[in-house]
């Protein structure tokens, strides 16, 4: 048995030429989605493969078996519940809220500009067919979405010549020198008055001036008397 250990997404980086000269193996979602499975290739190959847990083979992915040689995926058709909007009672927005309720419940769902599809289930299809939503049992391949933390999500872009990651937070401004803010540290600042009512703008309006507190050392003569 031939060892796979090792998965390069959608055969990225690869020269189209090595990959014609790839031996294929067709699967279905059921043994895709799991890291760990046997396989034959289209040699006649028995292959093992054993990938990071977690991780889910898709069709166009390209597996490297330990002796250098290439083994391109292939998704296989299987039987799926396709689901469409009624042009006659409803609009494509309804999918949006089909796509919502199967999220709830956790269902996988392979989402199209115009269709849905999940694996076969009497209940949801009938959940949906209350929906107004027209679902039909169809064999095709089935390449449900990624959940927002697999090892297919959140991989960077590359627009122009520079790659970013749309998932990696911005790094906090740290205030120091060298970071081209111009920071007077010798001047107390007081929080700036809003502009008055009827003001133009740019026009500074001068803050009230603090309530006196009268006491000893203020400088007022306090007369004070008693009446007993």
């Amino acid at each position: 048995m031939l060892t796979c250990s090792k998965l390069i997404p959608q055969g990225q980086g690869l020269a189209n030429v090595l990959l014609k000269r790839a031996t294929t193996i067709e699967l279905d979602w059921d043994v895709r989605q799991k890291s760990r499975f046997d396989a034959t290739d289209s040699q006649g190959r028995a292959l093992g493969v054993f990938l990071t847990r977690g991780t889910a083979v898709r069709g166009g992915d390209v597996l490297l078996a330990e002796d250098g040689s290439l083994v391109r995926v292939l998704a296989a058709p299987q039987p799926v519940l396709r689901i469409t909007h009624c042009s006659a009672h409803g609009t494509p927005f309804d999918l949006i809220r089909a796509a919502y309720h199967l999220g709830n419940r956790h269902v996988p769902i392979e989402l199209q500009p115009d269709h849905l599809k999940i694996e076969p289930d009497h209940v949801l299809a009938e959940m949906l067919d209350r929906m107004h939503l027209i679902v039909a049992e169809v064999n095709e391949t089935f390449e449900p979405e990624n959940g927002a933390y697999s090892a297919h999500a959140g991989h960077g872009h590359d627009h122009g010549g520079h790659s970013h990651d749309h998932h990696a937070p911005a790094a906090a401004h740290v205030h120091g020198p060298g970071c081209g803010h111009d920071h007077d540290h010798g001047h107390t600042h007081s929080p700036a008055a809003a502009p008055a009512r009827g003001k133009p703008v740019g026009i500074a309006v001068t803050a009230a001036p603090a309530p006196h507190v009268h006491g000893p050392g203020c400088g007022h003569d306090h007369g004070h008397r008693h009446d007993h």
